[in-house]
């Protein structure tokens, strides 16, 4: 919890977005499309005293999911902030998503509008912890060490993937999966044999299985000792099939970056059976949505895992807030080559025995390198 005596009041002088492109390299393919470059929508947010914060929104989907929030953010947000005074990140979150309400019914957009205001929200909490000068991790009471994982890992190159993350410092690994059912399941020997047993492995099916195929692949999945089978089937799948599936599955079902606010997350955990929770902070919630959700499935007996697959900015803020929420679980880390997630955030991550640690320095302790970064910055043109 925020720290006693901490002023997290503020007033925004200016609201600024960036869209960066940078070529993927080789494309990420997951079961339901690729991604042929690396999208990234950053938030600045300035106050009147020149304190910045910076935020980041999910925008991997679909190709133009960039440009798109970035003029939502414009036309619609950045005109709400400006001149704003707010008591604490949590009065702006609240104050965005009831003037958003209505126009996220009437454009059927509540997903984008929700992304948007996930990184205003992550750029407030930025902009207050440097303002009291702590790190958010300390202002939010948590520890500075986080467990973390490699993720995105394509059945094609697993072996060689895994590899080079075991150097680098990880034990735990999560392999994509849903493409070919062959196919998958000898790149998950390949990974358990080389990794041993001792190596933490999950997989990601990315809701490609119904539930009777999912039920049928789970059992299959069963001696590979997995930690947990992500996204088994769609996101929007009834709660009672999820929570059949869990009772039937002999590894933990985990879910969370499709879904949007409290109540979904609750119900997932109570009726869906969810043992692993993965909110996307710059998808719904930011700090002020995900804190709470975090400590509930805490509180609640589950795994607390938050999802990313995005650039620097977002992962920062990801490993904040598992740092700040503590409990089982790890923070995922794309795998996958991404120029902006060094460029755009910590060009100094490592990772030691499965974790990494947080930087003492104020806020999220990152600026993003917008110099070095010009090359991907994608001009938007407003009207």
């Amino acid at each position: 919890m925020v720290q006693f005596g901490i002023k997290e009041a503020f007033e925004i002088a200016t609201a600024e977005a960036f869209v960066f492109r940078a070529p993927a390299h080789p494309p990420v393919r997951t079961s339901f499309g690729v991604m042929h470059d690396r999208p990234s929508l950053l938030i600045r947010l300035t106050d009147v005293d020149g304190v910045t914060g910076w935020g980041e929104a999910w925008c991997n989907f679909p190709a133009v999911g960039a440009e798109h929030r970035h003029r939502l953010f414009t036309s619609f947000f950045a005109p709400l902030l400006r001149g704003k005074r707010f008591q604490s990140p949590q009065s702006c979150f609240a104050s965005l998503t009831a003037r958003s309400h209505i126009l996220a019914l009437q454009a059927g957009e509540p997903g984008p509008l929700s992304q948007v205001i996930a990184a205003i929200d992550i750029a407030a909490w930025d902009l207050v912890a440097k303002r009291a000068s702590l790190p958010l991790w300390r202002l939010l009471g948590g520890q500075a060490t986080v467990d973390v994982y490699a993720s995105g890992i394509h059945p094609d190159e697993a072996l060689q993937v895994a590899k080079e993350k075991s150097r680098e410092g990880y034990t735990a690994f999560k392999l994509k999966i849903g493409f070919d059912k062959d196919r998958d399941l000898q790149a998950l020997r390949g990974l358990r044999d080389m990794l041993g047993t001792d190596a933490t492995l999950m997989v990601d099916a990315n809701q490609a299985w119904s539930p009777k195929h999912a039920r049928m692949t789970l059992a299959e999945l069963s001696p590979y000792n997995l930690a947990w089978v992500e996204e088994p089937v769609p996101a929007d799948t009834p709660w009672q099939t999820w929570r059949s599936l869990a009772e039937a599955s002999p590894v933990r079902l985990a879910a969370g970056e499709n879904l949007r606010g409290e109540e979904a997350f609750l119900a997932a955990i109570v009726e869906g059976g969810i043992q692993v929770v993965q909110p996307d902070i710059g998808k719904w919630g930011g700090f002020t949505g995900c804190l709470q959700v975090g400590r509930k499935a805490i509180e609640m007996g589950r795994w607390f895992c938050p999802h990313w697959l995005g650039a620097g900015i977002g992962l920062t803020a990801s490993l904040h807030l598992k740092a700040a929420v503590g409990g089982p679980g790890c923070v995922e880390v794309d795998a996958n080559p991404n120029q902006l997630r060094s460029l755009l955030g910590d060009p100094d991550f490592k990772v030691e025995g499965g974790r990494t640690t947080l930087s003492d320095k104020p806020g999220l302790g990152v600026e993003p390198s917008l110099d070095t970064a010009t090359p991907y910055l994608i001009p938007i043109q407003q009207g």
